[in-house]
């Protein structure tokens, strides 16, 4: 049995950069089980605040809870293990095949050959992406296909937090629109906790259950799907 509803907690949260306040006494949850969109326009705090919750920043002030446990910095790279990653620049390494990026983490912890080709042949599948793709290099495919393969890496350890930071926002509608189709098929088959950072609304209501609106590094509006269009007007507004 699960001991909390909350995959992460953030309480009392202030942070600062050269003197100017980031995110300001921020406290939040996103719900275990959810995908919770973190909308705001440029310089609200969304990444700083995924960056937090992945140990990558210290708050000046404030705990972070994870998994129901506080954050244990002297842990963070075991911590981190439990936590996919996805960022807008896909971030595949440019010297390794696609078979390469996707099982990364798993050569890292030391898993079997058989075991990392079965998930990576799983992942690929899953996503739409042909097996002729497992010698090829990133360059080789498109940005849709890299950010799809950069999905499958960030999945491969099974998480149960995906942090995703603009993971769509290069990509032309059409590919993202598709690549959506994928993400929901993922989290059919393997659901696990996203948080996904976004400015664009119209990503954030088709795939998240929940949404949390920073602005000026405070929680300017927060709900469920059925809020979505409470706020629409003003957020795309503000933008």
């Amino acid at each position: 049995m699960q001991k909390n509803k909350n995959v992460v907690e953030l309480i009392d949260i202030t942070l600062s950069f050269q003197h100017r306040n980031v995110l300001a006494d921020l406290s939040v949850h996103f719900e275990s089980g959810k995908v919770t969109a973190l909308l705001g326009k440029s310089g609200s705090g969304k990444s700083t605040l995924l960056q937090l919750i992945n140990g990558m920043i210290i708050p000046d002030r404030g705990k972070v809870k994870i998994f129901d446990t506080f954050f244990d910095y002297q842990q963070a790279t075991k911590l981190r293990l439990q936590i996919g990653y996805v960022v807008q620049n896909v971030g595949l390494f440019p010297h390794l095949t696609i078979s390469k990026n996707i099982s990364l983490l798993g050569q890292i912890s030391k898993q079997s050959a058989k075991s990392m080709n079965e998930r990576t042949h799983f992942l690929m599948d899953t996503v739409g992406l042909s097996h002729d793709y497992l010698d090829k290099y990133p360059h080789q495919l498109s940005g849709g296909e890299q950010q799809r393969v950069g999905l499958c890496r960030a999945l491969f350890l099974k998480p149960p937090l995906l942090l995703m930071d603009e993971p769509f926002a290069s990509l032309d509608y059409s590919t993202r629109t598709g690549i959506y189709n994928y993400f929901k098929i993922l989290q059919e088959t393997e659901p696990c906790s996203v948080i996904i950072v976004t400015h664009q609304f119209d990503e954030a209501e088709i795939l998240a259950d929940n949404f949390v609106w920073l602005e000026n590094g405070k929680i300017k509006a927060q709900g469920n799907k059925s809020d979505f269009s409470s706020i629409k007007t003003d957020y795309l507004a503000a933008l």
